[in-house]
């Protein structure tokens, strides 16, 4: 950096009176700080690089105290980048301010094939750190071997399920997949059913693979009680909200079988608890429904985590999380952004896929493209749809997608929601010029559930003298009838 940005730095040092993701702060007023290796490895591990700024005491609210000499500690810092693994080389800078020398050096980021940078003295286990906030935490286990499973391309989907046999899995949907491999490949044809196992990672030295288990076996949960996927669905808009009678949620399943199985009922779980609304157009007659979110986005969201999730040792403990909330639905699973890419090049570039061999083989069975189009599916349903764009989050061992079900700045969308609502009220009045029970209400909306249909359509109505009801003493018979008078 040039001295002028290197005093931009100390002044807004002075105004924030904090550090931050990219920016450390030392005293090295009596000398220079003898561990500095927590901060040259999580700098050097994260891909902004980060600042250390010699000359400057936290302790005493940020004061600038100068440094004692700027060759030596520029020699004594450098000598500590030394005992890095990787070798970290700082870029310094030497400014003067009110008669005192500051320091700056500049970490750079390590590449991604070479992380963790860790201090050789204590190893890659104690000796690797990662920056959170404004301070410096111990890699966990999982996160130094995420990074080693990328430089070594570790293929935990086709490590060896041990306790699997043919017996475990339906042979049948095995063989029909095995000679859809060999469609249009006139090579792959001529080979046996054994040889194309092995060569497109079914078996290994003949053993079943995790990914042949994890679409094939009826029960892949017994071998992986943790790859399977937990649905909640929380009555508010945090976890730990809870509705009127105290329920933490209002609907909880986990969610097992093989990656078909609960990617359907993922989508069944998610189609039972979105709001489902009857759009009727008053010049056709003709019904449109409309749900919370657009099933293709949510399909290709539980679709991604299933696919991209890390299926390594380390995770056989953490299933996938589909949360729905009262504004929002989140999906989680366990595996950070696999490689290079970064959030915000998602579904722009091709990225590096974690486990191959699987997303190839539901391409075969006609699951997934495998063209890079999820991403682009989701933003494109939703925008189709008036929501908001999804968010996704790229956390410390996970990643995560959240659906939101409208944006409350929005007045247009708010709008285009009143005049639907207003729709639906007008069709629904015309319905019940006949008196109608509360199944056909239900039916006439579209709802499976007509508790909700009644709460939520037609007692609003009930309450403003729109709808009447043929026993409205005993609301909650199942002979009580709703009409509207005429």
């Amino acid at each position: 950096m040039t001295i002028e940005e290197f005093e931009i730095i100390l002044n807004r040092i002075q105004q924030q009176k904090t550090e931050t993701q990219t920016l450390e702060v030392k005293s090295a007023a009596d000398g220079c700080p003898k561990k500095l290796f927590d901060t040259l490895s999580s700098f050097s591990n994260q891909d902004d690089g980060g600042v250390i700024v010699f000359g400057v005491d936290e302790n005493q609210n940020f004061r600038e105290v100068g440094v004692y000499d700027p060759q030596d500690l520029q020699k004594q810092v450098n000598n500590q980048c030394l005992q890095m693994e990787p070798v970290v080389r700082p870029l310094f800078t030497v400014t003067e301010k009110d008669g005192k020398s500051f320091v700056a050096a500049e970490i750079p980021a390590v590449d991604l094939t070479e992380r963790p940078c860790y201090y050789k003295g204590v190893g890659r286990i104690k000796g690797s750190y990662i920056r959170s906030g404004d301070s410096d935490e111990h890699m966990t286990e999982y996160e130094i071997y995420s990074y080693e499973a990328f430089r070594k391309k570790y293929q935990d989907d086709i490590r060896v399920v041990e306790r699997a046999t043919m017996q475990t899995v339906d042979e049948k949907k095995l063989y029909d997949y095995i000679g859809k491999l060999k469609e249009g490949k006139p090579n792959l044809a001529s080979l046996s059913d054994e040889t194309v196992s092995e060569l497109m990672s079914v078996t290994r030295n003949g053993s079943l693979t995790l990914s042949t288990v994890m679409l094939f076996s009826p029960y892949p949960q017994a071998f992986f009680p943790g790859f399977g996927i937990i649905a909640s669905v929380v009555p508010g808009t945090e976890m730990g909200d809870t509705g009127e009678q105290g329920e933490r949620f209002t609907d909880n399943q986990r969610i097992e079988g093989n990656i078909p199985q609960m990617l359907e009922e993922a989508l069944q779980f998610v189609r039972r608890n979105m709001h489902h609304r009857t759009i009727i157009d008053p010049y056709t007659g003709k019904r449109a429904d409309r749900t919370d979110y657009p099933l293709t986005a949510v399909r290709e969201a539980v679709l991604n985590a299933l696919v991209h999730r890390d299926y390594s040792m380390h995770t056989e403990a953490m299933p996938i999380q589909l949360l729905l909330f009262e504004d929002r639905m989140e999906i989680r699973n366990p595996g950070g952004i696999y490689g290079r890419i970064q959030v915000d090049q998602l579904g722009k570039v091709q990225p590096d896929t974690r486990n191959p061999v699987l997303a190839m083989a539901l391409e075969v069975l006609d699951i997934t493209e495998n063209r890079y189009s999820g991403i682009p599916t989701i933003r494109r349903e939703m925008e189709h749809c008036g929501l908001p764009q999804p968010e996704f989050t790229d956390a410390r061992g996970s990643f995560a997608v959240c659906f939101r079900k409208r944006d409350e700045n929005d007045g247009k969308r708010d709008n285009r929601r009143k005049s639907d609502e207003e729709d639906l009220q007008s069709s629904l009045l015309l319905y019940c010029r006949t008196p109608r029970t509360k199944k056909e209400i239900g039916a006439f909306l579209g709802l499976s559930s007509t508790t909700y249909a009644i709460q939520r359509y037609v007692m609003p109505l009930v309450e403003q003298g729109k709808i009447k009801m043929s026993m409205p003493d005993k609301p909650k018979s199942p002979k009580q009838l709703f009409y509207t008078e005429i």
